[in-house]
């Protein structure tokens, strides 16, 4: 039976009065856990075009701008500037749903190590985006030319494996891009590091799906903005056996590969992680079942 004595707790910078069994879990989630703004990680937001209607296109439109390209070589660099893109939306979790949408990547460089898109080396791409010249030419974020991306500092991690997550949503939906060929799009953050499959596996949880719940914002319609500087105050466990490490990252794995699949074992096999993340922070069956109650 669950009592309610109430306690004041410290987190995230805001006062939270808990419950007798609200204070037991959250004591227990931050003795083992380190937040992840104090892992090796790192988290962005996703791709701002400043107008998507003239940079995010459809399969269609990628190959009648490819169609345009006057040879085999100006069709190669220009394949190769137009990436998949993932919105909120399209991210489930441990998997996702891309929508056949592109993003027109004439990124602006990175200083000193990559010069910029020069769109006059795209022609075929110069002429679908002159047709809103009028708004890319007005819109704020924009490089050195209209034609040009804004800055972006991250570029290059952009292309490595990451975990991408929508900032709006009812449930925790993070996945994993595994060979980095999806550019997240601006409504989504995210965040690049090691051992991804181990962090996607607490990221997704119950309990930090629970805990979110308690430290996060809402938008008054009944879903969470999964923001950054909140995200940054999940506490993860960080001096777990290696074996441990392993067995939760194995079944991760497993989870996606279900996932992918659309495979029936999927609901069964993510049960079978959650408990073993139960078990890491050492939760009884009632904090079990309370947790499980507040998210469901």
């Amino acid at each position: 039976m669950e009592t309610h004595s109430q306690h004041s707790s410290f987190n995230c910078s805001a006062w939270a009065i808990l419950n007798d069994i609200e204070q037991s879990i959250r004591n227990k989630v931050e003795t083992i856990g380190k937040p992840l703004k104090e892992w090796d990680v790192q988290i962005y937001r996703g791709v701002l075009t400043g107008f998507n209607d003239a940079f995010i296109i459809s399969s269609d439109k990628r190959k009648e701008i490819l169609s345009q390209c006057s040879d085999k070589e100006e069709r190669k660099r220009t394949a190769e500037i137009i990436r998949p893109i993932l919105r909120g939306r399209d991210i489930a979790r441990y998997g996702y749903n891309w929508a056949d949408l592109w993003v027109i990547n004439t990124h602006n460089g990175i200083r000193d190590s990559l010069e910029r898109i020069h769109v006059e080396n795209y022609p075929a791409i110069k002429r679908h985006l002159d047709l809103y010249w009028d708004r890319i030419v007005s819109r704020a974020d924009q490089g050195d030319t209209p034609y040009n991306l804004r800055n972006c500092a991250y570029l290059d991690d952009l292309s490595r494996p990451k975990i991408i997550w929508g900032e709006i949503s009812d449930k925790s939906k993070f996945c994993l891009d595994e060979k980095g060929e999806y550019y997240p799009e601006a409504t989504t953050f995210m965040l690049s590091g090691d051992n991804l499959y181990y962090l996607l596996a607490f990221l997704n949880c119950s309990v930090s799906e629970y805990v979110f719940s308690t430290i996060g914002t809402t938008t008054g319609v009944g879903t969470v903005r999964w923001k950054k500087y909140k995200i940054l105050e999940l506490a993860v466990p960080d001096h777990l056996a290696p074996a441990q490490v392993e067995q939760i990252s194995n079944l991760c794995k497993e989870v996606v590969r279900l996932k992918r699949t659309a495979s029936p074992r999927f609901a069964d096999m993510e049960r079978n992680l959650n408990y073993a993340i139960y078990s890491v922070y050492g939760l009884t069956v009632p904090e079990i079942e309370y947790i499980e109650r507040q998210i469901s």
